[in-house]
């Protein structure tokens, strides 16, 4: 009986007589819990243990190994990977010996299994490492393996409780012909599903299936112009069809494919291995050339939805058993032609784009496609059994079939037996699914019927309720799989609209709703329709998405906050607008030429579990473009029912949106424009009418705020400009401090300062019968600003979102107010009294403690007899960046103490739950976690977090007033009086209450801040109903220029917290730690811009380096993770030769390694024109590395690693639009330019002179030849002609590495990895008799280049490095004493000479010193040589003498590594070459 031995790790509890494992705590613990077998491994036995309990709680999850450390003296690590000394471990899916990863990519990912799985582990008894997995053997993950060894399993993470199951040699079974035996055994594709495609094509109509099936049929013959009938469905002549392929050439895949390729069924069926993991490397071919008319026909088995792209299939001449097969199949250049998508390659160059109507990228599990090349040479594809017309018409004779298993693609099998009328059935559901209308009986005056929802939804959807409700039933069990169709298309203007009639708490996500093309009865439902990648366009969250990508990130009402009870809307228009509402509210234009004939869909998904259909008889009226603006929200205050009709006049500035129905606005590009958003009421203000606005968004980037004022202009007869202030005739402002009259100071130091207020913060502005002007600040007036306003003409308000504020809204305090400033008629029963708490103010719940007695509508809590039992809550959650703030009341000065303000995670209907109710302190509440401010500490359930962050809360008065606030980085803020006092706490989750105890003097507070109209971080499209919207889109794609400056760019105030910014946010540096150091900016990168970065800054103390890439959501709302690899929404990065996109791996090899960059390199990011993201590296662009980009993408870097410090070196792309490859953009390459992942430079431009003389390698040279001392007279003045040959130079270049030179020619290596410094020549040489001389190199040393370069020669009496005595060294400078100065000896031997450095060079040769640079301080090794000319005639050529043969140079010939000469005059010196290690 397998067991597990008696000594563990720390957390870890055994039971089931020592069988059975759990981790302790395993919500607040995830590690600590190694266990391992009582006893040692027998030879080839397996030691499995099942997966019993996991939780989502941790990342991670069980990991296994075997290890010859002996549990009853082993020290338990906290994780198996800190096991050392003979381990071996698998995590995840990679295998790691002593800690250190040996294997990167092995067998199943341990992290994806699920409780009941089985694993285990085996030491073979050839000493191997074997991974089992529910039974199969994942093959040998490590060898070397000793004898005597205990299998180790790790409880890590997610995995908290497993069983060992037995510990024996496997069981022999013959697993793989088992399935093939299933595989064999597949169903009859007619009766595949019968679900999808019913065998009946009976529609309402009333057409039999016979005359139905005979309409469509002559629908697709006319369409296809009568090809079917001469091609019969693609079967072969009569011939072939007589004679059926007997078992010997019957047609199956060659059993040599890709590499990730696993054949089965007879080699009939072909699946890719790790779909999820790997999306190419799945080329198959047949096993013989096809015949002339033979049908190669596959069925499509298995797809995946996580890539782009999809099958390829074509032919090729390539014979398979002497081909290596590439990545992809579009990869080779010759013999080939393959369909891909829609399109035609040839030898991977696209030849006919638009070859069919069907794309092989939007086919289904099922579908079929086929091939057959005719006896004339015409080769034809095959979809459905529909021909698709000549591909190509001189294909070659003998070609094999070829089929790419790529993207989505997964698994195919070749079909026999051609099943035509399935075929066309099937060609016929595309057909209808693409056009709703096809094989309908068409009538002159069609009926919709009742819009209800279609039969068939999604697997764990259903339809009741006569087709008006939609239910996931199990909706705690799945979150997906709920997807609902309307049962017609929609028709122009009618409203689809659901009510949301039940949710579940367990899920994150919620309802989703949209259109698409798709015809619901032919439709195979995914799992969410996001997933769809044609034809869709879907609200989800806040934003937009279309065929799965998102279009707009900032859209409207988020769906993921509503509740039951809500309602949600789409509608799409005449002119082929697509617009969304959200409880009766439109949210605006979502999408443009949406085409007619839409579904309606519904996604019931994560906390939606049930919505309804609703009639126009209890459906919200939904408004008009008239009247849109006078609809609410969910969280609209009741008052708003009674507001009057002001609004935003839909006359605004450049930057200004206007949303919401007319009552937000808000500043685009804040955070590169700080004007340009002027708007004005939308008509004349009345006498002792109130316009009030409350601050709901601001930036800390720029200096001034706000400007409110008003105007005698009509916004009909305004030329908005920059700013209000600008205006010299009939206005007046306030800006600042500063009363403004036509953009004159009338009077400074008014009652309110309009630059210190903050969000939630409200304006109201006023004009009186008298002419006055009044500000009121959070409801106070603040006196007259200004009088003689003039009488009897119209008067507008004006806001000016200048500088720090970016939205504002209009509030429900907008109305007439206080008649003791109105004209005297007005009596005060003829106007409302402005209540003395605004509509829109914060409330406390109704839970409290038993001492507090909440009044006031909530808005005042006061505390009665004692001192304690004062716990107040905010009536909901705290928003994101939302502030909860209260003023002091009432003191009580007998009583010490003061108030705690906080936040807590607590939900005050919770508290009913609690054993004894309320505590009587705050302090006291720890059954969740709670963050309180007490006198001038922080706590967390009471355990002090930090001292002296704040005044002290026991000196608060009357009238002090106390805010709280979590902000988007999930870090807690305490105000007091308006003053931010600094993140309190950090890591604080979103569903948290606001929390007082009114403890201590204070006896009574009261809500002073205003909760939000809109979420603050909305940002939405213009509504319907601007006239500038149009105007303003081209503004927006147009010139990118013109929307981001050079020299303006600076990196964003919002960074990873080890970030320091400096040089006017050009420079971002790490102060600390490895990570945290992402830096973003703030604009999005226009499309063919080139944003490039420097490198400063390296440390040798860590390893890896920086990442680059963009993101596609706002990195304002951006919370920063760890590093750039964890971003998991959004994101493309470069990271090493890699390209992350969301965190996934999809693609290796690209480019050069950023690891491997040093301080000096450029690194450039563009957008292409199609979307397409390239990297440039000093200068050169590597390629596209992802392709269908968003169009808005913000760059992020990440100072990782070694990488230290960045700055912004941007300069504009040249000749970045235009590529000399064909005239094609840069995102325009065929994907044939792709070999094995790494796009190919298709053209080469010159190199930036600044990035060559910015090479650090070059910088570091230099400073090596200055310590030697050498004469500057031997060196030519002009440092632009020192050439550096380091590979990133050398690959900007675009040098050769072999030159040929002289005459007769004779070739030479170029100094790859040195530089070069020029020498003069003597002046009695000439430059022009030595260009036909050759060029060679000879290794030289620091102590002796000196009296080299004196003599100016290479003499045999120089003093050869060969026949010179190892040189004694200078202990100071670091380099070898020079030798003494003695006459050489008479029996001088050869100079000898090599064409390539790699010989002369050897340390023999070319010996190495140390020295310390003195910029940087580190050692470093360096060595000299001479690049020389040498006349052609005056040297022997010879085999090396000074190494081994496996040495030499690859492309000079052994028999000539060796010059040698004795001539004087033989020899000019050319240049130093330096190179440093």
């Amino acid at each position: 009986m397998a067991e597990l031995h008696p000594r563990t790790g720390k957390l870890i509890s055994l039971s089931n007589g020592n069988r059975t494992a759990a981790r302790k705590q395993p919500a607040q613990e995830f590690n600590q819990g190694l266990v391992v077998s009582a006893r040692p491994l027998g030879p080839g036995e397996v030691f499995t243990v099942r997966l019993d309990r996991k939780m989502n709680s941790w990342s991670g999850s069980m990991e296994i190994g075997l290890t010859t450390q002996d549990p009853a003296f082993l020290d338990f690590p906290s994780s198996a990977t800190g096991l050392k000394g003979g381990s071996w471990i698998v995590s995840g899916c990679s295998v790691l010996e002593d800690g250190r990863s040996v294997l990167e990519e092995y067998g199943q990912d341990l992290d994806q299994l699920g409780e009941g799985d089985r694993v285990g582990v085996q030491r073979s008894i050839s000493g191997e490492l074997h991974l089992w997995v529910n039974g199969r053997d994942c093959g040998a993950a490590s060898c070397g393996i000793p004898p005597r060894v205990w299998a180790v399993v790790d409880l890590y993470g997610k995995c908290t409780q497993i069983t060992v199951l037995s510990c024996q040699p496997p069981p022999e079974e013959e697993e793989e012909e088992d399935a093939e035996e299933q595989e064999g055994s597949l169903v009859p594709l007619g009766q595949s599903r019968p679900d999808k495609f019913p065998n009946s094509l009976d529609t309402d109509s009333g057409f039999p299936s016979t005359e139905l099936s005979a309409v469509v049929s002559n629908a697709i013959l006319s369409a296809y112009h009568g090809s079917l009938l001469s091609v019969s469905l693609g079967s072969p002549p009569a011939a072939i069809e007589h004679s059926p392929p007997t078992c010997n050439d019957a047609l199956l895949f060659h059993e040599k494919c890709g590499t990730l390729i696993k054949l089965s069924n007879g080699n009939k069926t072909a699946e890719r291995r790790r779909p999820l993991d790997e999306f190419n490397n799945g080329v198959v071919m047949t096993n013989r050339p096809l015949r002339d008319c033979e049908m190669f026909e596959i069925r499509i088995d298995k797809l995946v939805d996580k890539w782009s792209g999809s099958i390829e299939i074509g032919v090729t001449t390539h014979n398979p058993n002497s081909l290596e097969y590439p990545a992809t199949m579009t990869n080779l250049r010759s013999g080939t032609i393959m369909m891909s998508g829609c399109g035609i390659l040839t030898n991977g160059k696209g030849t006919r784009r638009e070859y069919c109507e069907f794309s092989l990228d939007e086919l289904q599990e099922g579908d079929h496609i086929g091939l057959t090349r005719k006896s004339s040479g015409a080769l034809h594809f095959y979809i459905n059994g529909m021909d698709q017309g000549v591909a190509s018409c001189q294909t070659p004779p003998v070609v094999y079939g070829v089929v790419d298993l790529y993207g989505m693609a997964v698994k195919v099998t070749i079909v026999h037996n051609h099943n035509h009328a399935d075929r066309l059935r099937r060609n016929n559901a595309i057909l209808r699914a693409r056009s709703p209308d096809t094989g309908r009986h068409s009538s002159s005056t069609p009926e919709p019927g009742q819009l209800l929802f279609h039969s068939n939804c999604g697997q764990k959807a259903s339809i009741i309720n006569g087709g008006r409700t939609a239910l996931r039933p199990h909706a705690t069990d799945d979150f997906n799989h709920g997807v609902v169709l309307s049962n017609r298309p929609l028709q122009n203007n009618e409203v689809f609209q659901v009510r949301i009639d039940k949710m579940v708490d367990k899920w994150a996500g919620s309802i989703e709703i949209g259109v698409t093309t798709h015809n619901p009865a032919y439709l195979q439902l995914p799992s969410t329709m996001t997933n769809l990648r044609s034809g869709t366009w879907m609200m989800t969250g806040n934003g937009v998405m279309h065929n799965g990508t998102t279009i707009l990130d900032e859209y409207g009402h988020n769906l993921d906050r509503l509740k039951a009870g809500d309602t949600v809307g789409v509608v799409r228009r005449e002119d082929g607008t697509l617009n969304f509402f959200v409880n009766g509210i439109a949210q605006g234009v979502a999408a443009w030429n949406v085409p007619p004939n839409v579904f309606a869909v519904v996604d019931l998904y994560g906390q939606a579990a049930q919505a309804t259909i609703m009639d126009e008889s209890d459906a919200l009226p939904l408004p008009g473009d008239e009247d849109e603006g006078l609809a609410l929200t969910p969280g609209t205050p009741c008052a708003l029912l009674s507001l009057s009709d002001l609004r935003f006049h839909h006359l605004h500035g450049a930057n200004a949106l206007i949303t919401n129905g007319g009552r937000t606005v808000l500043r685009k590009n804040s955070r590169s424009e700080f004007n340009d958003a002027i708007v004005m009421s939308s008509r004349p203000l009345r006498d002792g009418e109130m316009f009030e606005i409350v601050i709901q968004k601001m930036v800390d980037r720029w200096s001034g705020s706000i400007e409110a004022g008003v105007t005698a202009i009509r916004p009909e007869d305004l030329e908005f400009p920059n700013t209000m202030t600008d205006i010299d005739y009939d206005t007046w402002m306030l800006s600042g401090t500063a009363i403004m009259q036509d953009g004159n100071t009338l009077r400074n130091n008014y009652g309110c300062d309009l630059d210190s207020l903050g969000a939630g913060s409200r304006i109201g502005m006023m004009k009186t019968i008298r002419g006055d002007l009044h500000y009121f600040i959070n409801g106070e007036d603040q006196g007259v600003a200004c009088t003689g306003l003039p009488m009897g003409r119209d008067i507008y308000a004006v806001i000016d979102l200048y500088g720090q504020c970016v939205q504002v809204s209009l509030t429900g305090g907008s109305g007439l107010v206080d008649n003791s400033l109105s004209a005297s008629h007005v009596t005060d029963k003829s106007l409302p009294s402005q209540s003395p708490v605004p509509s829109v103010s914060h409330r406390f719940h109704t839970v409290c403690g038993k001492n507090v007695s909440v009044l006031c509508d909530g808005t005042r809590a006061e505390r009665g007899a004692g001192c304690s039992h004062g716990i107040v809550f905010s009536s909901r959650e705290l928003l994101t960046n939302e502030t909860f703030e209260i003023r002091v009341e009432k003191i009580e000065p007998h009583w010490s103490g003061s108030c705690n303000i906080g936040v807590t995670s607590l939900s005050p209907h919770e508290v009913s739950l609690l054993g004894g109710g309320l505590p009587e302190r705050a302090l006291e509440l720890r059954s969740k976690v709670t963050w309180l401010v007490c006198g001038s500490e922080v706590t967390r359930n009471g355990q002090r977090l930090r001292e002296n962050y704040c005044n002290s809360l026991e000196r608060v008065r009357v009238g002090s007033r106390l805010g709280v606030r979590r902000d988007s980085d999930d870090t807690l803020h305490i105000l007091m009086n308006g003053e931010d006092m600094g993140p309190a706490a950090c890591g604080i989750p979103k569903a948290v209450y606001a929390v007082l105890d009114i403890h201590g003097c204070i006896t009574a507070l009261s809500t002073v801040s205003s909760s939000l109209l809109e979420e603050p971080d909305a940002t939405k499209p213009p509504s319907i109903t601007s006239e500038s919207e149009e105007e303003e889109d081209p503004a927006d794609h147009g010139d990118p220029h013109t929307v981001i400056q050079a020299h303006s760019l600076q990196f964003l105030a919002n960074h990873g917290k080890n970030i320091l910014l400096s040089h006017g946010n050009r420079t971002a540096t790490r102060v600390s730690s490895y990570n945290q150091g992402i830096v973003v900016l703030p604009q999005p990168l226009p499309r063919l811009f080139l944003f490039q970065i420097r490198i400063d800054q390296l440390s040798p103390h860590w390893t890896s380096s920086l990442s680059i890439g963009v993101i596609a959501v706002s990195p304002e709302r951006l919370n920063f993770p760890a590093t750039a690899a964890a971003l998991k929404r959004s994101s493309w990065i470069f990271q090493r030769s890699a390209v992350l996109c969301n965190g996934v791996k999809i693609r290796e090899g690209y480019g050069p390694n950023l690891d491997l960059c040093p301080e000096g390199t450029c690194l450039g990011l563009l957008l292409d024109s199609s979307g397409g993201l390239h990297l440039y590296v000093n200068g050169l662009d590597q390629g596209v590395g992802a392709q269908d980009l968003p169009e808005v993408c913000y760059v992020l870097v990440d100072l990782y690693g070694q990488c230290e410090q960045v700055s912004i070196v941007t300069g504009e792309a040249q000749g970045a639009e235009l590529d000399a490859h064909e005239g094609q953009l840069p995102g325009e390459r065929e994907k044939a330019d792709m070999v094995d992942g790494v796009k190919e430079s298709l053209c080469w431009v010159p190199p930036d002179p600044v990035a060559l003389l910015s090479c650090e390698y070059l910088a570091l040279c230099t400073r090596f030849k200055d310590l030697l001392l050498l004469p500057d007279g031997y060196f030519l003045e002009d440092s632009k002609l020192c050439v550096c040959h380091c590979d990133s130079c050398h690959k900007l270049r675009g040098d050769e590495t072999y030159r040929k030179r002289g005459d007769p020619p004779r070739e030479y290596a170029e100094p790859i990895g040195w530089c070069s410094f020029p020498l003069r020549l003597s002046p009695r040489s000439s430059c022009a008799q030595y260009k036909k001389w050759h060029i060679a190199y000879q290794g030289s040393s620091a102590g002796t280049i000196r009296r080299t370069l004196d003599r100016g020669d290479l003499l045999p009496g120089s003093a050869c490095i060969l026949t010179s005595v190892p040189a004694k060294s200078d202990p100071q400078s670091g380099f070898p004493a020079a030798e003494p100065n003695v006459l050489p000896p008479r029996d001088l031997q050869s100079v000898v000479l090599s064409p390539t450095l790699r010989y002369a060079a050897l340390p023999e040769m070319c010996p190495k010193v140390m020295f310390r640079d003195p910029r940087s301080q580190r050692m470093f090794g360096a060595q000299v040589a001479l690049q020389v000319c040498v006349r052609p005639g005056s040297y022997k050529t010879g085999p090396p003498s000074a190494c081994a043969i496996d040495l030499m140079d690859p492309r000079i010939p052994s028999s000539e590594m060796e010059f040698l000469t004795k001539e004087k005059g033989a020899t000019v010196l050319r240049g130093l070459l330096v190179r440093v290690e």
